[in-house]
C-alpha cells in the first residue's frame, strides 16, 4: 500500500503542457490569475531564503519593464523604417533619384543646390522613368510611358505582397485589430503573433501601402507592435507560460489610446504606467530615427493662425452626419463584399483578386493628380492652410497687389482657376475613394483603414471649407457671417474643416469618440480644435448608432465567428440561467466525472467519445454534487504521463480526485490520483440567476465557462459559446455563426 500511495501521488509533481490551452480555445482567465498569484507568492516567500533568491526576485519583478523597454524600441524602429520605405517605393513607381537611388522624390531634391523655390520639386538628379527611357520628359509619348510603367509597378508590388503573405505567412493578412482584440479577450490563435508573421507584416505593409492601393499602415502597425510584444514575451518564464499575463503585455505596445481604449479588454492599472513606459521608449526611437523628415513625432502636423467661430459649428457638424452616413455606408457594403468573398468561389482566388483592384485602382488613380500621390500626402496637403509660399492647386487664390499684411495673416480671397480645378479633381477622387476602399479593405494583403477613411473625410472637409470660405468673402454681409467676417480678414480656414472631416469620417467607420479626438491630436498636434473635433466625432457616432451600433471591427469579429464579448453590448432580456445552460430538454445528459468511481478507461471513452473541453467532477452520480472541474487538455496530458512513467497505471485503475485515498487489497491494480489537476472553486450561478448577470460575469471576469447548480448539486454548465449564440439568437441573428469555443 506505502507503493500504491507514492504512486498516486506522483503527480503532486508538475509536468510539462499541464494547463496549456489548445488552438482556437478560449483561456480561463480566473485560473491564470490564481497560477500568477501562488508563483508570486512562492517567489516572494523564497526572497527571505538568500541572496540569490531575492536577486531572482528582484529580476522577476523588472521583467515587466525591460519586456516594454525591448518593445518600445523594436516598435519605434520598425515604424520608422516601414515608413521611410513606403516614401521611397511610392516615389519609385514615377521616377528615380539618379544621386542615390534609395532616396525618395523629396530626399533626393533636398540634397540638389540647383533647385529653385518655385520649383522646388523639380531637380535634375530626380528623374520620371520616361525621361531616363527616353530624354522626353514632356510630350504624349512620355505621359503614356511613365502611366504604364506606373501601372507596372503597382502591380509588382501588389503581387509581391499577396504572394509572401499566401505562402509564409497568412496571417499576416488585413488590419489584424478584429483579431487583436479577440486574442486580448482571451482567445488563443496560435501563429498569429507569430515571427513569421512579425517579419512578412512588416514587409507586406511596405509593399501593400507603395502600390497605391486604398489602405493605411496605423491598423497593421498595431498588428505589428503586438508581435513585438509577443516575441519578447517568450524570453521570460513570468509571462510565456502564462496566458493572462501574455495579454498583459499584448495588450501594451500598441503604444497609442486605440489600444487603451478601442483594443484592449483587459487592461489594469500597471499595464497603462508600463505602456506609457513603452510609448516613451518608442516615441524617442521614432524621434531619432525622424521618418517625417519634419523634426516631430506627427505624421500630419497642422499650423493654423486663425480661431475657429462658433457658427462654423453648423458646418462641423453637418460634416458629422456626412461622417456617419459614410461610415454606415461602407460597413455595410464592405461586410457585403467579405461575406461574397468566403461564400463563392472569389475566395479561392486571393491573387487575382488583389491584382484585379491594383490594376483598377492604379489605372483610375494615375490621371487625377489627388488620387495619384500617396494617401498620407493627399491628406497632408488637405490639412495645410494657405500661406504665402504654398505653390499647391488649392491654393491658386486670386491676390490683391494692393494688400500688405504678415505672412501669416493673409485675408479671405477669391477663389482663383486653379481652385476651381481643383475642386473638380478632389470631386472625383472622392468618388474613387469611397468606392474602392470597399473592396480593397478585407483582401489578403496587409491593410489598414484610418488613412483611407480620413481621406474620404478630409477631402470632403476641405472642398465644405472652401465653399464656407468663398461664401464668407462674396457674402459677408449675410447675417452668418456679419458677426464676426469682416471684409479683409482670414475668418476660414478649409484645412480645419479637412481636418474636422477626416476625424468625422474615421468616427463613422470605427465608432470612436474620446479615443478618436486623442488619435487625431497624435496625428496633427491641433490641440487648439479639440470643440470642433468632439462635435463632429459625436454627431459621426449618433448618425451612424442609428444604422446600427457595430464598428467596422465588431462587423468582421462577427462575420469571423470569434467568440468575442463586446464590454459596450447591452444585454436586456429577461431570461435565465437554465434557459441557456446545457444539456437542455431531450439532449444527452450532462457528461460528468466522479471523484473515486471512474476507471482510466472510462475516463479515456469520454473523452474519445466527446469534444467538450472540460468535465465536471462529482460526489457520485446519483447525488450529483459539484466537487470542481477538470479541464479536457489537463485529463488527457495527465493520464498520457502516468501510463508513460508508472508501469502500474492500466486501463481499469481507479481515478481519484479526493484528498485521501481508501486502502485497496492488493490485488487490485494502482489507482491513480489527479486532484493537483482539479479546479476546486469553479465559478458557478444558481438555475434562476439572470442572465444579465450571467453575461456582465462572462465579460468582466473573462470566464470560460461556468457551472449551474441548485442547492449544490449540480443540473448544467453555460460556456462563452453558449451565451454568445443565447445573445445573437435575442438579436435574431445566426446562431450558429459563432463557430469556435
Amino acid at each position: 500500500m506505502n507503493g500504491a500511495g507514492n504512486l498516486m501521488d506522483f503527480l503532486d509533481e508538475p509536468f510539462p503542457d499541464v494547463g496549456t490551452y489548445e488552438d482556437f480555445h478560449t483561456i480561463d482567465w480566473l485560473r491564470e490569475k490564481s497560477r500568477d498569484t501562488d508563483r508570486h507568492r512562492k517567489i516572494t516567500s523564497k526572497s527571505k531564503e538568500s541572496i540569490w533568491e531575492l536577486i531572482k526576485s528582484l529580476l522577476d519583478a523588472w521583467s515587466g519593464w525591460v519586456v516594454m523597454l525591448l518593445i518600445g524600441l523594436l516598435s519605434g524602429t520598425l515604424a520608422g523604417v516601414i515608413d521611410l520605405a513606403v516614401d521611397w517605393m511610392t516615389d519609385l513607381k514615377e521616377g528615380v533619384c539618379l544621386s542615390a537611388f534609395w532616396y525618395s522624390h523629396e530626399q533626393c531634391c533636398w540634397t540638389s543646390n540647383e533647385t529653385t523655390f518655385d520649383d522646388r520639386d523639380k531637380c535634375p538628379q530626380w528623374q520620371k522613368w520616361a525621361e531616363l527611357m527616353t530624354g522626353h520628359a514632356e510630350g504624349g509619348g512620355a505621359y503614356v510611358l511613365n502611366y504604364f510603367l506606373y501601372v507596372l509597378w503597382a502591380l509588382l508590388f501588389s503581387f509581391l505582397a499577396v504572394s509572401l503573405v499566401r505562402v509564409f505567412a497568412p496571417y499576416a493578412c488585413g488590419s489584424g485589430i478584429p483579431e487583436i482584440k479577440t486574442i486580448l479577450s482571451g482567445f488563443i490563435i496560435r501563429g498569429y503573433l507569430g515571427k513569421w508573421t512579425l517579419l512578412i507584416k512588416t514587409v507586406t505593409l511596405v509593399l501593400a501601402v507603395s502600390s497605391g492601393l486604398s489602405l493605411g499602415k496605423e491598423g497593421p502597425l498595431v498588428h505589428v507592435a503586438c508581435c513585438c510584444g509577443n516575441l519578447f514575451c517568450s524570453l521570460f518564464s513570468k509571462y510565456s507560460k502564462n496566458e493572462g499575463k501574455r495579454r498583459e503585455v499584448r495588450s501594451a505596445p500598441d503604444v497609442s489610446p486605440l489600444s487603451l481604449l478601442q483594443v484592449s479588454y483587459y487592461f489594469p492599472l500597471k499595464t497603462l504606467w508600463r505602456s506609457f513606459f513603452a510609448a516613451l521608449v518608442a516615441a524617442f526611437t521614432l524621434r531619432s530615427i525622424n521618418p517625417f523628415g519634419n523634426s516631430r513625432l506627427v505624421l500630419f502636423y497642422v499650423e493654423y493662425h486663425t480661431p475657429w467661430y462658433m457658427a462654423e459649428l453648423v458646418p462641423f457638424i453637418l460634416l458629422g452626419v456626412f461622417g456617419g452616413l459614410w461610415g454606415t455606408l461602407f460597413i455595410r457594403a464592405n461586410i457585403a463584399w467579405c461575406r461574397r468573398r468566403k461564400t463563392t468561389q472569389l475566395g479561392k482566388y486571393p491573387v487575382l483578386e488583389v491584382i484585379a483592384v491594383t490594376g483598377i485602382t492604379a489605372v483610375l488613380a494615375y490621371p487625377n493628380p489627388y488620387t495619384r500621390r500617396s494617401t498620407s500626402e493627399l491628406i497632408s496637403e488637405l490639412f495645410n492652410d494657405c500661406g504665402a509660399l504654398e505653390s499647391s492647386q488649392l491654393c491658386d487664390y486670386i491676390n490683391n497687389p494692393n494688400m500688405s499684411r504678415p505672412v501669416d495673416d493673409i485675408p479671405d480671397r477669391p477663389a482663383g482657376p486653379g481652385v476651381y480645378n481643383a475642386l473638380w479633381q478632389l470631386a472625383l477622387a472622392l468618388v474613387f475613394k469611397i468606392v474602392i476602399t470597399i473592396f480593397t479593405f478585407g483582401m489578403k494583403i496587409p491593410s489598414g483603414l484610418f488613412i483611407p477613411s480620413m481621406a474620404v473625410g478630409a477631402i470632403a472637409g476641405r472642398i465644405v471649407g472652401i465653399a464656407v470660405e468663398q461664401m464668407a468673402y462674396h457674402h459677408h454681409d449675410w447675417i452668418i457671417f456679419k458677426n464676426w467676417c469682416r471684409p479683409g480678414a482670414d475668418c476660414v480656414t478649409p484645412g480645419l474643416y479637412a481636418m474636422v472631416g477626416a476625424a468625422a469620417c474615421l468616427g463613422g467607420v470605427t465608432r470612436m469618440t474620446v479615443s478618436l479626438v486623442v488619435i487625431m491630436f497624435e496625428l496633427t498636434g491641433g490641440l487648439e480644435y479639440i470643440v470642433p473635433l468632439m462635435a463632429a466625432a459625436v454627431t459621426s457616432k449618433w448618425v451612424a448608432d442609428a444604422f446600427g451600433k457595430e464598428g467596422i471591427y465588431e462587423s468582421h469579429i462577427q462575420l469571423n465567428g470569434y467568440p468575442y464579448l463586446d464590454v459596450r453590448d447591452e444585454f436586456t432580456h429577461r431570461t435565465l440561467a437554465t434557459d441557456v445552460m446545457r444539456p437542455r430538454r431531450n439532449d444527452p445528459t450532462l457528461a460528468v466525472l466522479t471523484q473515486d468511481s471512474t476507471t482510466v478507461e472510462d475516463v479515456e471513452t469520454l473523452i474519445k467519445d466527446t469534444d467538450y473541453n472540460g468535465f465536471p467532477v462529482v460526489v457520485s452520480r446519483e447525488s450529483e454534487r459539484l466537487i470542481g472541474f477538470v479541464q479536457r487538455r489537463d485529463l488527457t496530458l495527465a493520464i498520457k504521463n502516468a501510463r508513460q512513467k508508472q508501469d502500474g497505471v492500466v486501463s481499469s485503475s481507479v481515478v481519484y480526485f479526493t484528498e485521501d485515498a481508501p486502502q485497496l487489497p492488493a490485488s487490485n491494480p494502482q489507482p491513480l490520483k489527479l486532484r493537483r489537476i482539479l479546479n476546486l472553486s469553479p465559478f458557478t450561478v444558481t438555475d434562476h440567476t439572470p442572465m444579465e448577470t450571467v453575461v456582465d460575469i462572462f465579460r468582466k471576469l473573462g470566464l470560460r465557462q461556468c457551472l449551474v447548480t441548485r442547492s449544490g448539486r449540480l443540473l448544467g454548465i453555460i460556456t462563452k459559446k453558449d451565451v454568445l449564440r443565447h445573445m445573437a439568437q435575442m438579436m435574431n441573428q445566426d446562431p450558429e455563426s459563432i463557430m469556435f469555443n
